[in-house]
């Protein structure tokens, strides 16, 4: 089964319904608070946002309630959560807008991709990218440590936090909580905000 055909109604149903569900509204309406909040202090003020892999469109209900003044677009493969929940279809392995955003939401995404596409997946992020990249990826160290297995889609691509790191590397750096600094935003962020330099 391809990867557009697996997100399909069924796999909705599981993983986004009753208490089986990934995060409910609240959570994201929570998250999405703290992302701007956070955006805000770091000096990004968000204008244009890109939600990739958006499911069932938690992230552009907050936005309509909260920020309904920002350019929002909504893209996911599945076919279904296109229809359903009105996104754009696209492939972020394959696709890259000519706008870049001041906000991108990549959750979930990347862990269903292989090595090649999450690559060029994390290669379109950064081309895409003039602020702040919200970033959820669960990583085998998360599948051991952190995740609830019963809930959670194992049937994913489960890679170490460094292969990530070393492919947001070029156009990112690490703030911390999920945010990534596209590195043309040129943010001053203080030493202990932002991951250690790289070394040449």
């Amino acid at each position: 089964m391809t990867a557009p055909e697996r997100f399909d109604e069924a796999y909705y149903h599981r993983h986004y319904a009753g208490r089986s569900r990934v995060h409910s509204a609240r959570e994201v309406a929570r998250l999405a608070q703290g992302v701007t909040g956070l955006c805000a202090w770091l000096g990004v003020e968000v204008e244009a946002v890109l939600d990739v892999g958006a499911g069932p469109g938690l992230w552009r209900d907050w936005f309509r309630r909260h920020r309904p003044a920002v350019r929002y677009r909504s893209t996911d493969v599945s076919r279904y959560a296109c229809a359903r929940y009105g996104h754009e279809r696209r492939d972020l392995s394959r696709w890259r807008s000519r706008e870049r955003h001041d906000l991108i939401v990549c959750q979930g995404v990347l862990q269903y991709l292989d090595e090649a596409a999450a690559g060029r997946a994390i290669e379109n992020l950064g081309a895409m990218s003039r602020g702040l990249l919200y970033l959820e990826a669960i990583t085998a160290r998360d599948l051991r440590e952190v995740v609830d297995r019963g809930a959670t889609d194992l049937a994913i691509h489960a890679r170490s936090g460094a292969w990530y790191r070393r492919r947001l590397a070029p156009w990112f750096v690490q703030v911390g909580a999920g945010l990534w600094a596209a590195r043309r935003a040129g943010l001053p962020l203080y030493e202990l905000e932002g991951a250690p330099p790289r070394r040449r």
